[in-house]
């Protein structure tokens, strides 16, 4: 008999229809739901199976159906939210809402996490963490995304390094990054220049990167953690 995939949970953004090329603008009006493909793909190919989480459902509905958890890229998290002003931020504050209503559940209930980019920001938020609004050298978009930027030092001991070793060359698309580190995380991996790229949660399996493994390699060892503590939270019931 198959063994049930985990179901991972997927939140993303939300467009209106008018704001994305290609469609006729009789349906302008509507919205979609969206996040990189990759994200999925990457969650099936670790034998995850990925369902989306729309902005209207209930984040404590959410954690009781799902066995983990990925927050993808995407909007900055809004500035109040760690005490600054916004002079650099492109903010989407429903979104936010949710996904720290959801990442709050998840804590709560022991779901892993998986952050990424924007995943990472909010959780360093969530946890009481600052952001640096524009750092423009790590928005490498003149490059293609599976392109390697720079290279990351990993902490020996952490899971980061379990599942990447000592160093990583990894790709950038983000122009903001954290700036003083959250309570309970421990910083896992770190840029060339200083950059903090990974964190780590002690206790609850939460970890979080600055890159995006997703659009490097489907088969990242980041996903395969990730389904392997759900699929563990399954048989646990």
């Amino acid at each position: 008999m198959r063994e049930r995939r985990p179901l991972i949970g997927l939140p993303g953004r939300r467009k209106s229809i008018g704001q994305i090329d290609g469609f006729p603008s009789s349906l302008h009006h509507l919205h979609v739901d969206m996040y990189f493909a990759d994200y999925a793909r990457s969650v099936y190919a670790a034998g995850g199976m990925p369902v989306h989480l729309p902005l209207d459902a209930d984040a404590a509905d959410w954690a009781y159906h799902l066995d983990g958890l990925v927050l993808t890229g995407g909007a900055d998290v809004e500035p109040e939210r760690y005490g600054h002003d916004n002079h650099a931020s492109d903010t989407e504050p429903r979104r936010d809402e949710v996904e720290f209503a959801l990442f709050e559940t998840a804590l709560g209930d022991g779901l892993p996490v998986l952050g990424i980019c924007r995943g990472l920001q909010l959780i360093n938020v969530h946890q009481g963490g600052t952001l640096d609004q524009h750092v423009p050298t790590h928005s490498r978009y003149d490059i293609a995304p599976h392109e390697e930027s720079h290279v990351l030092a990993i902490t020996p001991g952490s899971t980061l390094h379990s599942l990447y070793g000592d160093t990583l060359q990894v790709n950038s698309l983000h122009h903001q990054t954290i700036g003083d580190v959250g309570q309970g995380l421990s910083v896992t991996a770190v840029a060339e220049d200083g950059v903090v790229e990974g964190i780590e949660m002690s206790g609850v399996p939460v970890v979080a990167v600055q890159w995006h493994p997703e659009m490097m390699r489907h088969d990242d060892p980041s996903f395969r953690w990730l389904v392997d503590h759900a699929r563990h939270r399954s048989r646990q019931g």
